[in-house]
């Protein structure tokens, strides 16, 4: 067999493996400048047919975040050290009942052209053509002072949504009870937490602490800084010494913040969206 024909037939059959063992493929919207940084959402795989990938369509922050036909895509199938990359597009918008797993409604991506096959050198964390966002991330000392920067966080993108003046929202002086600043990156957003790459030299506040806020610029139809407390679920360490820390959101002291923070995210998407179309 062609070794060509071997390696197509490999990503399909990994993709259909993943989706008979409610893998997930993980996402990311094209970007067609320089401008921001990529968000990369892991999605449930529904279906793997010849007339395209069925996938859930994202979710954050308690919010659908359907994507539209149309938008284009770079998708990866990961598994183990084994990565595939490619592009592909929405083809079809599937409402909730379609598929009765998908409570988001699900999407149908076109099967790509072109798939790019590489090892993946450092575990979970090599992220191809994309740019991960950085995020701030601080230990959080006490859960409760997060009430008033979230609160000067939401009147801020308030005001931007509104077009007005917006006030500080980095204001030091109304940061929560946190210790030392350390910086990540955003390696995969789920529904309720995301996956963070944070290198050996910084990793070891991960043991010292449970709760953190992290603070990210989305960039994209956001101006304001997105902030929120993350809880640290497990961690695991790659062969360059890097740690993947996953995390769950947690609005215990403040819920509606979570509004905010799903508009923020949704914004964000739907900005990525209309400039593809442009």
């Amino acid at each position: 067999m062609p070794a060509a024909r071997s390696r197509t037939n490999e990503w399909r059959r990994s993709l259909e493996e993943l989706c008979q063992k409610g893998g997930s493929l993980e996402v990311a919207i094209s970007r067609d400048d320089s401008r921001g940084h990529d968000l990369v959402w892991r999605l449930r795989i529904l279906e793997v047919r010849d007339t395209g990938i069925v996938v859930e369509n994202p979710g954050a922050f308690g919010r659908t975040l359907p994507l539209h036909i149309g938008t284009r895509l770079m998708a990866f199938i990961v598994i183990g050290q084994n990565r595939w990359e490619f592009r592909t597009a929405v083809t079809e918008e599937l409402l909730p009942g379609k598929y009765p797993d998908a409570r988001n409604g699900a999407a149908r991506l076109s099967m790509p052209e072109h798939v790019e096959r590489c090892m993946r050198r450092h575990a979970r964390f090599d992220a191809g053509p994309l740019e991960l966002t950085p995020v701030d991330v601080w230990p959080l000392l006490d859960p409760k002072s997060v009430v008033a920067a979230e609160r000067a966080n939401e009147l801020a993108f308030a005001a931007s949504v509104e077009g007005k003046e917006i006030p500080a929202a980095d204001d030091e002086s109304l940061f929560p009870n946190i210790g030392p600043k350390f910086t990540a990156h955003v390696a995969n957003i789920g529904g309720g937490g995301a996956g963070l790459v944070v290198e050996h030299e910084q990793a070891g506040l991960l043991s010292r602490h449970r709760l953190f806020w992290l603070r990210l610029q989305l960039g994209d139809g956001s101006p304001v800084p997105l902030v929120a407390t993350g809880k640290l679920v497990h961690t695991h360490i790659d062969s360059a010494q890097r740690t993947y820390a996953g995390l769950s959101f947690d609005f215990t002291f403040n819920p509606a913040h979570q509004k905010t923070v799903a508009e923020q995210v949704e914004r964000s998407i739907r900005t990525l969206e209309r400039r593809q179309s442009h």
